[in-house]
């Protein structure tokens, strides 16, 4: 026997998309995770392939709590999604194709309410509610994944900008005659501060210079940001130097970024993020030399507490739990 509607725990799905994964998980209104899984994204497959594999995940981790909840919605956070539209536009990482009208073919299927973000914008949703920005009113997230992302927060809402794509500071220029980015043009920020970046970094040093490195005797495809965060702490010269320049060009772009919006914090999140201090220390030093003196000392750079929790599912549950809690509060102003 099912028990009563009201006795069931109300829980959101997040899901987070990203360009070599997948998460989603079950999340109650307090930021708990109920439930939680992954799958490979398979960014070379088309939509229509990738849909189902998740839909079928996710019914399977429904089973383990549908007597005892209720679906109040879903949260996504993917790369080129648009929160005012609910479509997902040419993502420079898969091959979805031109235009994906994602909320809508989600609602269709669960017959949910379901929102939708840019993934960085999800995460600084996620920070807000659950973790280290909680509190704040203007601070800045960057999401060091396969690509850079990041989401923008002044006065307390997420920046969307007129047309739903603000925030996008990894497809800002550093060389107009740079490395080719997946978005068509060259030397987008992402190409050098990213996990596939640094990986980019590692094989130009081991060109230019002529120091013993691990990656001399490692195929070139099977480099991984997490390798180079370890050959870094144990001394290997050339992972190190890949730190050290990735750290200095986040740290000028970021000296950019305080001058125009001047955040209480800038919260780094995602795989790079987690190499720590190997990606901190430059990162803030080149930060300070770079930040404007008016600026100077009020922006305090900081890594995700939410980093072991599940942040990015945490983060896309944050999205739809922001859009229902507004509409039931637009609700009750309009029967009063």
């Amino acid at each position: 026997m099912t028990p009563p509607q009201n006795t069931l725990r109300q829980v959101t799905f997040g899901i987070d998309i990203g360009g070599t994964n997948t998460a989603f998980g079950i999340v109650d209104r307090d930021g708990n995770c109920l439930a939680d899984d992954t799958i490979p994204t398979l960014a070379h497959e088309p939509i229509t392939l990738f849909l189902p594999r998740l839909y079928d995940r996710m019914r399977l981790l429904w089973h383990n709590v549908e007597d005892r909840c209720v679906l109040q919605g879903i949260g996504i956070g993917a790369p080129s999604a648009n929160y005012y539209t609910g479509t997902i536009e040419q993502p420079p990482n898969l091959n979805w194709g031109q235009v994906v009208h994602l909320k809508r073919i989600v609602e269709e299927e669960f017959a949910v309410p379901v929102a939708l973000t840019n993934d960085a914008n999800a995460a600084a949703l996620g920070e807000m509610l659950f973790g280290a920005a909680r509190g704040m009113k203007h601070f800045i997230i960057i999401t060091l994944g396969t690509g850079l992302g990041s989401g923008i927060v002044v006065n307390g809402d997420v920046l969307y900008g007129a047309d739903g794509f603000a925030g996008e500071l990894g497809h800002t220029i550093v060389d107009p005659n740079g490395r080719m980015c997946g978005c068509g043009r060259r030397g987008c920020l992402e190409t050098y501060v990213s996990a596939s970046g640094i990986r980019r970094t590692v094989l130009s040093l081991l060109a230019e210079y002529t120091d013993d490195s691990i990656f001399r005797r490692t195929e070139p495809n099977a480099i991984n940001a997490a390798d180079i965060a370890r050959a870094a702490l144990a001394g290997d010269v050339i992972a190190h130097r890949a730190f050290e320049q990735t750290g200095e060009l986040l740290g000028r772009k970021l000296a950019d970024v305080i001058a125009c919006f001047s955040p209480e914090a800038i919260i780094l999140f995602g795989g790079l993020a987690a190499s720590g201090d190997l990606i901190l220390a430059p990162t803030q030093r080149a930060m300070e030399e770079n930040t404007l003196h008016i600026f100077k000392g009020k922006t305090t750079l900081l890594v995700s507490s939410l980093m072991n929790h599940n942040a990015a599912v945490l983060g896309a549950a944050a999205l739809i739990w922001k859009d229902l809690t507004a509409a039931t509060a637009s609700l009750t102003t309009q029967k009063q």
